[in-house]
């Protein structure tokens, strides 16, 4: 190999240069003549006689060299060269020698090598335990997690046990937390280990000759479902025409979506029964059974408890007066508390297991494709622009109709952290929270038949699907990250609240300034007043007791033209003045409970936008049609709400659930 070859500047006898300067540097005076060296220090010599003249430029001034051409070397130093020159890996100049071995060859010829020191007994005892403890855990990792998790298993069953003996109405709510993780648990244990075994023997069977039959059985199915819907609503509307009305008003707001549907020919309406069937099991469950009304009241009960310890924070950073300023300092607080607590929550795990669950809930029954799915799951829990996150990747290849589906579940439900806001309002939480899960179903319901598909899907299978954990390192960098987010959520809440209420304050003035032109002056003509009487029929078939229909279509159009934050909030003072009936106060809790209002179109373009650029033209196109689909989800809810609700015959349990259990 030439010196040119070489990775490092060789002259023509093949010395490395980068050696050179450092050897000559260890060469204390001129050498003269041929001299014979033993061993390796002539092998040194040897390599020394070829060293670059720019890189020996100082040695050339201070030390004369003088070495003949040709030297004997001893035996160690041929042989040495000979086992280098056949071994490729190394690089060999012009003369044969190694250039990797120079500065070693040099290094012994110029600088005595001294002996190693003895390390400390001590360290080396240290270091000699420390390697045996390392690979003893590696070796046996997985037992001692079994054992570790045995006994933390074992100690959790001996305090729970004694906690029940010693006080079981305080340990209660602990048994509860206990029953859902054991579940979680066995399920997790028997799908890792036999879920193979039974998804072959059992599900996909089963799977596979509903598919091969469904032409045959679908529409006497339909037929079915229909039939006991409508025999379920007799029964739980005898003697309650009101109840009537709202159910009424479920078929019209059914109707005008297919009568405006973007494609009236193509809907396929498994998704729309299977997602009204899936709304309306969920409101008879929570507002019709004992066991349902019983969970979701103790899971508003709870959140009003948890949402409660944002005061302590508050209090320690605007002072014990901070409830004066209540908006800014007792309700914005409260979104930062909540996203901290999801975010530490996705961290865990724990949000992926649900959502995914959900997920599939809905792709299986609704036959909606798994990106669709995801995200309107995800949207129970989180924003219109977080969920998307969860399909971020599949964005640039859903369909026009997938689009519309990811706007209105957007559209049409709430993001858990503001959920907590409007529980500090003063609204019942368990009606939040079942509105927001009732939502899911019927905004993928309702988006298929005012979008049906025509495409073929590009994300249908749920095996694309992973939900990642977040990136966080740690459970403090996970709550930190979610608070420091939810900064710009709170601040865009306060400049929306600012900007809104002041262009309708300007809207007003200027109303009744041209109101009093024409004498209309008791009252004066208002947004409100306006959208009391637009939205009057809308309420009515809502089931909205009749005398406070005003104030509800007034609240409608609060929350579509301007935001829920202002209409819930004037919600919570007409329940504090005991202004709405209570029938008419739960279905007004409903309807509200949604994005669905002009400004979250700018939100959700500027956040879904950046996700998918080369979708931005499509999203635009479907995003004022998602905004009435999610508006009338929102309605829908409110309907099924009207049917099953009635007032309590005894506190803490829901009217008529008796006789629903005896029909089911």
């Amino acid at each position: 190999m030439t010196s040119n070859n070489s990775p490092h500047g060789i002259d023509n006898a093949g010395v490395d240069s980068d050696d050179c300067n450092q050897e000559s540097n260890d060469v204390p005076k001129p050498v003269s003549g041929p001299q014979e060296s033993s061993g390796c220090s002539n092998t040194a010599l040897e390599m020394k006689r070829g060293s670059h003249s720019d890189d020996c430029h100082q040695e050339s001034n201070d030390v004369p060299v003088s070495v003949s051409e040709h030297q004997e070397s001893s035996s160690c130093s041929n042989t040495a060269l000979e086992m280098k020159s056949n071994n490729p890996l190394h690089v060999i100049d012009n003369a044969g020698f190694d250039s990797g071995d120079c500065n070693q060859v040099s290094n012994d010829v110029t600088e005595p090598v001294s002996e190693p020191q003895e390390s400390s007994g001590c360290w080396n005892i240290i270091n000699s335990w420390s390697s045996s403890f390392s690979t003893f855990l590696n070796k046996n990792k997985t037992i001692i997690g079994n054992v570790t998790k045995t006994i933390f298993l074992v100690a959790y069953i001996a305090y729970f046990s004694y906690a029940c003996y010693y006080d079981w109405e305080s340990a209660q709510i602990l048994a509860i937390w206990t029953g859902i993780i054991a579940f979680v648990l066995l399920y997790s244990l028997i799908r890792d280990t036999f879920g193979k075994q039974i998804n072959k023997a059992c599900c996909k069977p089963i799977s596979n000759k509903w598919q091969d039959n469904w032409r045959y059985i679908k529409w006497p199915l339909f037929g079915l479902i229909i039939a006991g819907l409508i025999v379920a609503l007799v029964f739980l509307t005898l003697g309650s025409p009101e109840q009537l009305i709202s159910a009424a008003g479920l078929v019209i707001f059914v109707l005008l979506t297919f009568l405006f549907s973007k494609h009236p020919r193509q809907v396929k309406w498994r998704p729309v029964l299977w997602g009204l069937m899936l709304q309306f099991l969920l409101g008879l469950f929570v507002l019709r059974t004992d066991l349902g009304f019983t969970i979701f009241e103790w899971l508003g009960d709870m959140a009003t408890i948890f949402l409660e310890f944002t005061d302590v924070g508050s209090e320690f950073v605007f002072g014990a007066s901070y409830e004066e300023h209540f908006f800014a300092f007792k309700v914005l607080p409260v979104v930062i508390y909540f996203s901290s607590v999801i975010s530490v929550l996705y961290y865990l795990g724990a949000m992926q297991v649900i959502i995914k669950k959900i997920a599939w809930l809905m792709q299986n029954t609704m036959k909606t494709s798994a990106s669709e799915s995801l995200n309107a799951a995800g949207n129970i829990f989180v924003g219109q622009t977080e969920a998307p996150l969860l399909i971020r990747p599949f964005l640039k290849d859903m369909t026009l109709s997938e689009l519309h589906a990811v706007m209105t579940g957007g559209f049409a439900t709430i993001a858990g952290s503001v959920l907590g806001a409007y529980i500090s309002f003063g609204i019942d939480a368990s009606h939040l929270i079942s509105a927001s899960v009732m939502s899911a179903p019927a905004a993928l319901a309702i988006a298929k038949l005012f979008w049906p598909e025509t495409e073929e899907s590009q994300t249908a299978t749920e095996d694309q699907f992973d939900i990642p954990k977040s990136e966080e390192r740690n459970v403090i960098e996970a709550a930190s990250f979610g608070a420091s987010t939810a900064v710009s959520l709170v601040g865009n809440i306060a400049a929306n609240l600012i900007a809104f209420l002041a262009i309708l304050a300007f809207l007003n003035a200027l109303l009744t300034w041209f109101g009093g032109l024409v004498g209309l002056d008791d009252p004066p003509l208002t947004f409100e007043l306006i959208c009391s009487y637009v939205f009057v029929p809308v309420a009515f078939i809502m089931g909205v007791e009749w005398e406070d229909c005003r104030e509800v279509a007034e609240l409608i159009g609060v929350k579509t033209f301007i935001n829920e934050f202002v209409a819930y909030e004037r919600l919570a003072v007409l329940i504090e003045e005991g202004a709405l009936s209570k029938r008419s106060e739960i279905i007004a809790t409903y309807a509200l409970c949604g994005f669905a209002n002009i400004g979250s179109i700018g939100i959700q373009l500027g956040g879904l936008t950046p996700m998918a650029p080369e979708r931005k033209g499509d999203l635009a196109k479907v995003a004022i049609r998602a905004l009435i689909a999610g508006t009338t989800a929102c309605f829908m809810t409110a309907c099924i709400a009207g049917v099953l609700y009635e007032i309590p015959v005894e506190e803490g349990t829901p009217g008529n659930a008796t006789s629903v259990m005896t029909v089911l």
